[in-house]
C-alpha cells in the first residue's frame, strides 16, 4: 500500500504546539466546536489532502460521525488513527470509575468475550489479549470508515523500548494486520532505536513516523544517526515536525526534507486555507510523486 505524500495531523485541534503555549491555547478556544475542526479539514479536502491522522480523542469520534453522515462527501477519504490517546483514559476513570470506564472504551460487538477476554488476560498477565483488547476499544469510532495504517503513539512506542518489551511491537502488529487488514504503524522520538527493535522482532519494511527536520528538533537518538538510519534502513518513513514548530521556513523546511532519502510522506498541522494550501504546494514543487515512488521502490 502506498501512502499519500501529505497526511493532515490533528495537534492544532487540540491545543498542542510545542513552541508557544499562548498559541496553544488559542487554537484549544478556537476548536472547542467540532464543526471548526470539520470546516478545517474540508478545506484540506479540498487542496487534496485526503488522509488524516489523528489521535483517538473524543473529538475524533464527532468527526467520524459527520464523516459517516456524509458518505458521498467523502468517499475516499482515510483516517490514520494514533493510540492510545492517554489523557482520555485517565479523564474517563476519574469521572466513571474503573468500570465505567471500560464499560464505555469497550467495543460494542462482543461485549461479554471482550471483557472475558481482559479479565482472562490479566488473570493469566498475558499481554497479548489486553493489547488486542485496548486495540478494538480505540478502534470502535473509525467503524465503517476507511483505516489502512493504524499507528501506536510515541508515548507507548518510546515506553516499550525503554523497557525493552519488543514482543508488544509484534502482537500489536499481528492484530492490526488480521482483525482491520491494516498496515501497522509506529510513532517515535527515537527512530534508531526503534528500527533496531522492530529488526529483532520480524517486522520487516515497517512505517515509521518520527521528528525529521533540517535541525534536528526532538530528534532523540541525534542527527547523524537520524540520517544513516533514512540512507541505510528499509523502512518507510514519515516525517513530523518538519517546521520545528515555526523555527524553519516553510519553504526551507519542505525542501530539506525533499531531498533526503526514503522519506515517503510528511504529516503536518495546519488551520488556516493560507498555511495548508501553501504546504501542499511545496510539496508538490519538491516531492513530486515519481520520486516517493523510487525511493519506495529501492
Amino acid at each position: 500500500m502506498k501512502m499519500d505524500r501529505l497526511l493532515f495531523g490533528d495537534n492544532q485541534f487540540f491545543g498542542v504546539n510545542h513552541m508557544s503555549e499562548e498559541k496553544a491555547r488559542a487554537q484549544a478556544m478556537r476548536f472547542q466546536d467540532t464543526q471548526a475542526i470539520v470546516d478545517v479539514l474540508d478545506v484540506a479536502y479540498d487542496e487534496g489532502i485526503r488522509t488524516f491522522m489523528c489521535t483517538t480523542h473524543d473529538r475524533i469520534a464527532e468527526v467520524c460521525d459527520h464523516m459517516r453522515r456524509h458518505p458521498s462527501r467523502y468517499a475516499d477519504y482515510r483516517f490514520y488513527p494514533c493510540m492510545p490517546y492517554a489523557h482520555k483514559y485517565a479523564n474517563a476513570v476519574t469521572e466513571f470509575g474503573m468500570l465505567g470506564a471500560l464499560k464505555r472504551f469497550m467495543p460494542d460487538g462482543g461485549l461479554l468475550d471482550a471483557a472475558m477476554r481482559g479479565g482472562m488476560s490479566l488473570a493469566r498477565k498475558d499481554v497479548e489479549g489486553i493489547t488486542t483488547l485496548l486495540v478494538d476499544a480505540e478502534m470502535k469510532m473509525f467503524e465503517g470508515l476507511n483505516t489502512p495504517v493504524i499507528f501506536l503513539q510515541n508515548v507507548v512506542v518510546d515506553l516499550l523500548l525503554g523497557l525493552g518489551f519488543k514482543d508488544a511491537f509484534r502482537i500489536f502488529a499481528n492484530h492490526v494486520r488480521d482483525k482491520y487488514e491494516a498496515e501497522p504503524g509506529f510513532i517515535t522520538m527515537n527512530m534508531p532505536r526503534l528500527l533496531d527493535m522492530l529488526d529483532e522482532v520480524g517486522i520487516e519494511n515497517p512505517i515509521v513516523c518520527s521528528n525529521i527536520n533540517k535541525i534536528g528538533f526532538r530528534m532523540c537518538g541525534g542527527f547523524e544517526a537520524y540520517a544513516r538510519a533514512l540512507e541505510n534502513r528499509r523502512f518507510r518513513a514519515v516525517a513530523m515536525s518538519v517546521f520545528a514548530s515555526g523555527a524553519i521556513p516553510p519553504k526551507e523546511a519542505i525542501q530539506w526534507v525533499a531531498e533526503q532519502p526514503n522519506i515517503e510522506s510528511i504529516v503536518f498541522g495546519a488551520s488556516s486555507r493560507g498555511n495548508i494550501q501553501n504546504t501542499r504546494e511545496l510539496v508538490d514543487r519538491f516531492m513530486p510523486a515519481r520520486q516517493v515512488e523510487a525511493a519506495v521502490a529501492g
